[in-house]
């Protein structure tokens, strides 16, 4: 075990001045730190327990860092603490093993990485000192529930669950659990930080400028990404759905067709790849499989589709990007084909859809929410709702719009294979 001594000689330099004056207060079971985007939430609770963990306590910290999604570990959370340990010159006195994403920090720490995709293996996991809940908000209340029994190491002082995320929707468990005016929370037990870009005084101005300017291009993100403040609830376009664990071999789901739908994106919004199944005799539309990322080229997204064993598929993608659609089929998606488009295809693509009941895979959470928060628009003058949808949260679901659009009447023409070659 290795006695380890940070200085940090300027902690303006280093620190947020919210997460500073929070550094060292350990007095509550749960810490919750939403807001913004961009406010240095995620970034400082890091820089926390990464601190808190080095500290001498009698017995090393085991500290368990979560994302809902198993696949958006490597990239997120285990990134984020990676960056810390290496920016604070620790990385090269642990033991990293990428593999199975554990950290052993100098002082006999350890830090574990999962996903939160299986619950019951969470469960084996013993004496843990600290949990961190990343995009707490893509969990459920069962999840959290279950993380706060993990907690219960006597041997461990000062244990804590970290809760980080954006306030996406007053449907979302973390509303009620905290903020609904019936929700009782102790706070001696619960402390709640709120922020936003403006309390992250390492942003540039050009990222400055993106967050405000969504005050202009996206009202319905700037409540939420600008104010860091949950949105008020209007009326949603599929306000019913049901969540559970979806498996393709349930015999309900075995022989029903396949549909893969494709929406392109890339700075400032991502792309989503969606696998559903239809059942048009029972009305039902189950969403198996989600694959949502922002920057990805378009190379990067054929290797996620063949990553993911989908390369021979038919996938009906956004028909405004010819161009990603032939590089795609460079990239060896060879059955990628463009949705029709036409003035009225989203709403009557929308409509379709709304004569099924909706179950979608529990591990979709860009799914669940955009459903939680695709609503539509409202009229300023009358004050009523007119039949178009707010262009915001409906990436997934314009992906799985296209997917189904064969089914619509909005598909181009089936791709088909002949003397291999594609066509």
């Amino acid at each position: 075990m290795t006695k380890i001594n940070l200085n940090f000689p300027k902690p303006a330099n280093v620190f947020n001045k919210q997460i500073y004056d929070n550094l060292f207060d350990y007095s509550h079971f749960v810490d919750v730190w939403y807001g913004g985007a961009s406010s240095g939430k995620s970034h400082g609770v890091v820089q926390k327990v990464v601190l808190k963990s080095l500290q001498h306590w009698k017995h090393p910290r085991k500290v368990l860092w979560l994302r809902k999604v198993d696949r958006t570990i490597q990239e997120s959370i285990f990134a984020d603490v990676i960056d810390c340990l290496s920016n604070w010159q620790l990385l090269p006195l642990c033991r990293v093993n990428k593999s199975n994403r554990t950290i052993h920090l100098p002082n006999g720490a350890v830090f574990l990485f999962k996903g939160m995709d299986d619950p019951e293996k969470i469960k084996s996991i013993k004496g843990l000192s600290d949990v961190v809940m990343e995009e707490a908000s893509e969990f459920n209340q069962d999840d959290f529930t279950q993380l706060t029994l993990r907690l219960r190491e006597p041997k461990h002082k000062k244990r804590q669950l970290f809760c980080m995320f954006n306030p996406v929707s007053k449907l979302n468990w973390t509303y009620k659990q905290w903020f609904d005016p019936a929700a009782t929370v102790d706070t001696s037990r619960v402390a709640i930080h709120q922020s936003t870009y403006k309390d992250n005084h390492f942003l540039d101005a050009d990222n400055i400028a993106t967050i405000e300017n969504l005050k202009q291009t996206n009202p319905a993100y700037y409540k939420i990404y600008t104010l860091g403040e949950f949105a008020t609830l209007d009326k949603l376009v599929f306000p019913t759905f049901t969540k559970r664990r979806l498996y393709p071999e349930e015999p309900q789901l075995r022989d029903l067709p396949d549909l893969f739908g494709l929406d392109f994106g890339y700075s400032n919004d991502p792309s989503a790849f969606t696998h559903s199944k239809i059942d048009m005799k029972n009305k039902r539309f189950y969403v198996l499989e989600e694959y949502v990322k922002k920057g990805m080229l378009n190379n990067e997204i054929a290797n996620a589709i063949k990553q993911m064993g989908y390369a021979k598929e038919v996938i009906t993608a956004d028909a405004a990007e010819p161009k990603s659609i032939a590089e795609l089929k460079r990239d060896g998606i060879y059955r990628i084909r463009p949705a029709k488009k036409g003035p009225d295809s989203i709403i009557q693509g929308i409509q379709f859809l709304q004569q099924f009941e909706w179950i979608i895979d529990d591990r979709c959470v860009k799914t669940i929410e955009e459903l939680e928060n695709y609503t539509y628009k409202k009229d300023r003058k009358t004050g009523e709702y007119i039949n178009e949808p707010v262009d915001a949260y409906n990436h997934c679901i314009d992906s799985l719009r296209y997917g189904s659009s064969e089914y619509n009447g909005m598909a181009s023409p089936k791709a088909t294979i002949l003397k291999n070659v594609y066509i």
